[in-house]
């Protein structure tokens, strides 16, 4: 194993699948000669050349489009928004198009193709920059939505995804293209499947369900709680569409107490989702009702103090966890 960054995982593993499938391509704005908004598609201009690294106007419903031909006619494209907040301006192709593709045309075409770019609030970029869109995308049947916590994850779940012969709505954290964190060495053709969660920390105290940046808030919280003879299990599904909900009935079964923390807005998406799911399958397991920590319901506001208090934090992790626990 060795240390890399997020951004670089995920270069890695444009890399080795551009240089093992020639059918597969990269498109967006500013992915060649910039080389990317977020420095991930960096050196594969050099590499692959304008055929299979193409710069794009700023017209997100245009190459989302061409994406969807592509994909249709026997590529394998990668779109990049350089913000998924502008992925909004594409909906009819990714929901309408490539959702749908393989199910109206009677499984005679298939769409193997993945969207991918930087999801959730940064700093300061304000409401109309600042959407968590796994609510919206989680909604759609023939989408697959992956949503990477850790650099490993990032690199094995994009291999897979770029692999699949449906479309994959992938997002990364627009905070963390800078953690590092463990991946396999360069030559492990290490594939992540699709729809399996991973336990990331064993515990018997409460089981809390986290997923992209908010689940280092989790693992943050499990540390605390340690020193107070509450051990946490935190499970991070990795892909919420489809959704591993076996992994998570069987920590609540295990645990008898479940927090579900994620960025999105509490209303509706896969939080909500989760919820459903241990309250059906695991209601006679808990000894307290399932507690929720998300983003306010709120626009997300531009200034700094105002962001800190509307997203999920380890101190609103630790109160919801304390809650259930009767501490």
């Amino acid at each position: 194993m060795r240390e890399i960054r997020y951004r670089e995982a995920l270069r890695e593993a444009l890399m080795e699948e551009m240089e093992r499938d020639g059918t597969v391509f990269l498109m967006g704005e500013e992915v060649g000669h910039y080389e990317g908004a977020y420095k991930v598609s960096q050196g594969l201009l050099a590499q692959f050349g304008e055929q299979r690294v193409i710069d794009t106007p700023i017209a997100e419903a245009g190459f989302a489009g061409i994406g969807v031909g592509a994909a249709m006619t026997g590529l394998r494209p990668i779109i990049e928004f350089m913000t998924w907040n502008f992925s909004f301006v594409a909906f009819d192709q990714i929901i309408s198009n490539a959702a749908k593709i393989h199910q109206m045309s009677g499984g005679k075409l298939t769409c193997p193709m993945v969207f991918r770019g930087p999801n959730g609030a940064a700093k300061q970029v304000a409401a109309q920059h600042s959407h968590s869109v796994d609510p919206f995308y989680t909604n759609i049947p023939g989408l697959y939505v992956v949503m990477p916590a850790t650099p490993r994850d990032a690199k094995g779940l994009l291999k897979t995804s770029i692999r699949n012969d449906d479309p994959v709505v992938f997002l990364e954290g627009e905070t963390l293209y800078n953690l590092k964190g463990e991946v396999p060495e360069e030559d492990e053709d290490e594939l992540i499947p699709l729809g399996v969660a991973r336990v990331a920390r064993e515990g018997d105290g409460c089981t809390v369900v986290a997923w992209g940046r908010p689940f280092h808030n989790a693992m943050e919280a499990a540390e605390i709680l340690a020193k107070d003879g509450i051990e946490l299990e935190v499970v991070d599904p990795r892909t919420l569409r489809p959704l591993d909900t076996d992994a998570i009935v069987r920590s609540v079964k295990k645990t008898n107490r479940c927090v579900v923390v994620h960025e999105h807005w509490p209303y509706g998406g896969p939080g909500a989702e989760i919820v459903d799911v241990v309250q059906r399958e695991a209601f006679d397991y808990l000894d307290a009702p399932v507690e929720r920590v998300a983003a306010w319901d709120v626009p997300m506001p531009y200034a700094s103090n105002l962001e800190e208090l509307v997203l999920p934090t380890t101190e609103r992790v630790l109160e919801a966890v304390r809650a259930v626990s009767y501490r």
